[in-house]
C-alpha cells in the first residue's frame, strides 16, 4: 500500500535527535496504554500522552501529567495531559511530552497541539509515529523550528500497531477493507454437498467474533445471506451479543426472507442493491449515524473476488484449518488471472496459532 504523500518539509536548521532515555521509553509504553482507553470506533486515531519532569542530578524523570484522546471533538491527548498537570498543581515548563502520534499542527475542531505545547513551555517531545496525514503533519518541524528538542520513531512498531486501521486509511475517502476467509488447508470453504459448519475450531471462531467487534460493518452477498442464513453478530465468549454491534450489510438485488436471522437482534441491516464494490463503500461511507471506517468482507468466494478485482482489499485475514476436502468451492472465485506472473501477491503481517488452526494476516502488495 502506498502511503499518502506528505507535504514538503520546510527548510530549517535541524538538530540531531538525541537517543530516548529508559524513562521516556517506559512513559511511551504507558502512553500506549492510555491511548487504548480512547474509542476504537472513531474517525480520529487513539493517542496517549505522558508529561515527564526531568529530575536534576538523578538522570531520572517523574510523571506530572497524563492524557488521552477521548473521541472526535474532545481535547487531544497532549492538551488533556497539560490539563491533568494543571489539576495536579504541576508547572509543565521545561517538561518532556511523550506522545504516541506526532502532535498536530492544524486547526480543526480543536486547536493545534504544537501551539498548546509551545505555550506551555514544553522543552522536549518524544514521538512514536510520525503523522502521515498531509493535513495534520509537520508538527515535529514546527516544534523544532521553535527550539524544542524532538525525537521521533521511539517504539514506532508498537505505535503503528496501536493505530491499527487508522494508519493505512489516512488520506482515503473510503473505509478500510479487511477480507476474511475461513478455509481448509486445500483452500475449500465448503464440501461438495455445500456443508461448511464447522471448518475451523471454536478457538478460531471466538477470535473471528473478536474481529467482528472491532469493525463498523460486515459485508456479505445475497448468495451467502440466503444460503447460510447468518446472523452476522459479534458475540462474547459465552455466546451473548457483544456491547458494540457492526452494521450488517447485504450486497445484491435479491430480497431476504422475512424471517431471516439478519432481521433479528444485532446491528442495523443495510441492503446495498449493487454488485459494484466501490459503490458499496460509497454507500457505507455516506450512511447517517455512526460512521463506517472499517469494513469486514465475509461474504463468499464471489464477493471476495469482486473486492480483490476492484483493488479494494487493504488486508486479508485468512483462517486456515488442518482439514482436507479435495473438492468444493474455493475461498476465492475466479479473478481472471491466467498466469502466475499476474497473481495477487500478499505481504505477511503476522501468523497466529489458534488451537489447531492458524490465522494469517497479510496485505496486498501494491504496484508502484
Amino acid at each position: 500500500m502506498v502511503p499518502p504523500t506528505r507535504p514538503p518539509e520546510p527548510v530549517v536548521a535541524r538538530e540531531v535527535d538525541v537517543t530516548s532515555t529508559a524513562d521516556e521509553r517506559a512513559a511511551m509504553v504507558r502512553a500506549f496504554d492510555l491511548a487504548r482507553r480512547g474509542p476504537e470506533h472513531d474517525p480520529n486515531p487513539r493517542v496517549g500522552c505522558v508529561l515527564l519532569r526531568p529530575s536534576e542530578g538523578t538522570g531520572r524523570s517523574t510523571t506530572i501529567g497524563e492524557g488521552w484522546h477521548r473521541g472526535a471533538g474532545t481535547p487531544h491527548a497532549e492538551v488533556a495531559a497539560l490539563a491533568d498537570a494543571a489539576d495536579r498543581g504541576e508547572d509543565p515548563r521545561g517538561a518532556t511530552a511523550v506522545v504516541t502520534l506526532e502532535p498536530c499542527s492544524h486547526t480543526g475542531r480543536t486547536g493545534p497541539c504544537t501551539q498548546a505545547l509551545l505555550e506551555a513551555g514544553i522543552a522536549r517531545v518524544v514521538v512514536a509515529v510520525q503523522d502521515p496525514n498531509p493535513v495534520a503533519a509537520g508538527g515535529a518541524e514546527v516544534l523544532r523550528a521553535a527550539g524544542v528538542s524532538v525525537t521521533t520513531d521511539v517504539l514506532a512498531e508498537q505505535g503503528r500497531e496501536l493505530l491499527g486501521s487508522w494508519l493505512p486509511r489516512v488520506g482515503r475517502d473510503r473505509p478500510f477493507v479487511t477480507l476474511k476467509t475461513a478455509a481448509t488447508l486445500d483452500g475449500r470453504v465448503a464440501a461438495s454437498d455445500g456443508s461448511s459448519r464447522w471448518i475451523t475450531s471454536p478457538v478460531a471462531r471466538r477470535h473471528a467474533h473478536e474481529l467482528r467487534a472491532q469493525v463498523d460493518a460486515i459485508v456479505v452477498g445475497t448468495g451467502t445471506a440466503l444460503r447460510d442464513d447468518p446472523s452476522l453478530t459479534a458475540r462474547t465468549a459465552d455466546g451473548t451479543l457483544a456491547g458494540t454491534q457492526p452494521r450488517r450489510v447485504v450486497v445484491g438485488y435479491r430480497e431476504l426472507a422475512s424471517g431471516a436471522r439478519l432481521r433479528g437482534p444485532g446491528g442495523e441491516l443495510v441492503q446495498v442493491r449493487t454488485h459494484d464494490p466501490a459503490e458499496v463503500l460509497r454507500v457505507l461511507a455516506s450512511l447517517d449515524g455512526a460512521p463506517v471506517h472499517r469494513v469486514l468482507v465475509e461474504g463468499g468466494p464471489t464477493l471476495a473476488a469482486a473486492f480483490l478485482r476492484a483493488g479494494l482489499v487493504d488486508e486479508v485475514h485468512a483462517y486456515v484449518a488442518p482439514v482436507l476436502l479435495g473438492a468444493g468451492p474455493a475461498a476465492i472465485a475466479d479473478l481472471g488471472i491466467t498466469s502466475i506472473s499476474a497473481a495477487v501477491r500478499l505481504e505477511p503481517v503476522s501468523v497466529l496459532p489458534l488451537g489447531p488452526d492458524v490465522l494469517v494476516v497479510a496485505t496486498p502488495v501494491r504496484e508502484v
